[in-house]
């Protein structure tokens, strides 16, 4: 296997790897609301460079299970990290399911 294939296989996954480092370290150290806000939003980019066709190591199962899945975590990650400490927010959603 050449350099270069070895270097495609790989594809963006270094870099999502760092991505998600850092969004647990600002998640542990600075605050929880902005690291998981920008763990969320790196899934959301995953997503799309699968989508795009960058899978490399992040292409595991087909690329609609993997974007959903991708999208689907991304965005909860996103939505619970809005939550943290907004109860206007979780007063609002809760009353999208009330009676």
């Amino acid at each position: 296997m050449s350099e270069e294939s070895r270097r495609e296989s790989w594809g963006p996954y270094p870099l999502i790897l760092a991505g998600a480092v850092v969004g647990v370290l600002v998640m542990i150290f600075l605050d929880p609301r902005w690291g998981g806000f920008a763990l969320g939003g790196l899934v959301m980019v995953a997503a799309a460079l699968r989508f795009s066709g960058y899978g490399g190591q992040l292409a595991v199962r087909s690329k609609k299970t993997d974007v959903t899945t991708l999208v689907g975590f991304g965005f909860v990650l996103v939505l619970i990290s809005l939550l943290l400490d907004n109860n206007e927010l979780k007063a609002l959603i809760l009353s999208l399911f009330a009676r």
